[in-house]
C-alpha cells in the first residue's frame, strides 16, 4: 500500500519506507518467493508475445526493474506521486517507466486496452469493501488488452492468529482484508476476468495469494 492512512506519502517518508520495509528477514523471504512465483506467471505470460505492462499501485518500484525486463513498456501509477517519482527512478541503463498519480479507487487515467498485462501486488487486501475490489478489477479490466496479475490475501485463520500476536507485541494502524478463493473468484469474474491460476505465496502460512486472470 503506498499511502499512510489514505493520505499520500511524502518524499522523505518514501525514503524511510523504502529502507524500512524489506529489511526484516521474514520480509526478505516473502519477496524472495513473490519473485519466483512472479517469474513463473511472467514466464507462461511471455508465450503470448511482448507486452506491456501498468504496475498499480508502484510503491517505491520495488518490482520496477523485474517488470522492465519484461516489458516493452512500462508505466508505474500510484496515489503518491513521491512514490511514481521513485519508482520512475529505478533504471538499469534503459529508459526509465512513465508514471502517473491517481487514486486506484477513482478510477485509472488511461484508454482502453492501453496495456497488455496489469500488475497489482500488496493491495487488494486493504480494501475492505467488496465493491470496492470488483471497481478496481473492473478498470483492470477496462485498460489491459489481456492478462492481470493481482494478489489478494485468502483467508487463513493461522496467519491472522500471528497478526493479533504481532499486534500485541508491536501495535500497527494497518488493518487487512482477508477473503475467500471463492469470493475473489466471484468478484473477478464480475469484472470480466477468468482465473487462471492462483499461487500461494506459503500453503498454509502465509495469506498473500498471487492470481494470474485473463480476459474473458
Amino acid at each position: 500500500m503506498s499511502s499512510s492512512v489514505n493520505r499520500p506519502f511524502r518524499r522523505d517518508e518514501v525514503a524511510d519506507y523504502e529502507r524500512r520495509r524489506y529489511r526484516g528477514l521474514d520480509q526478505r523471504i516473502v519477496h524472495g518467493r513473490e519473485m519466483r512465483i512472479l517469474d513463473r506467471i511472467f514466464r507462461r505470460i511471455g508465450e503470448s508475445g511482448p507486452v506491456s505492462i501498468l504496475d498499480a499501485p508502484c510503491g517505491y518500484g520495488r518490482f520496477s526493474e523485474f517488470l522492465l525486463d519484461r516489458a516493452t513498456f512500462l508505466a508505474s501509477c500510484d496515489l503518491s506521486a513521491a512514490m511514481v517519482e521513485r519508482a520512475a527512478a529505478k533504471r538499469t541503463g534503459r529508459s526509465s517507466p512513465r508514471g502517473a498519480v491517481a487514486d486506484l479507487k477513482q478510477g485509472l487515467p488511461f484508454g482502453a486496452r492501453a496495456f497488455g498485462v496489469v500488475f497489482s501486488m500488496r493491495f487488494f487486501h486493504h480494501l475492505h469493501r467488496s465493491e470496492d475490489r470488483r471497481h478496481v478489477l473492473g478498470e483492470f479490466s477496462r485498460v489491459s488488452g489481456g492478462f492481470a496479475v493481482v494478489s489478494f490475501y485468502r483467508l487463513n485463520p493461522l496467519h491472522r492468529f500471528q497478526r493479533w500476536m504481532r499486534r500485541g507485541i508491536k501495535p500497527s494502524r494497518t488493518r487487512i482484508k482477508m477473503i475467500t478463493r471463492e469470493e475473489f473468484v466471484e468478484e473477478a469474474g464480475q469484472a470480466g476476468w477468468r482465473v487462471v491460476r492462483v499461487y500461494p505465496l506459503i500453503q498454509g502460512v502465509h495469506s498473500q495469494h498471487i492470481a494470474l486472470l485473463a480476459k474473458d
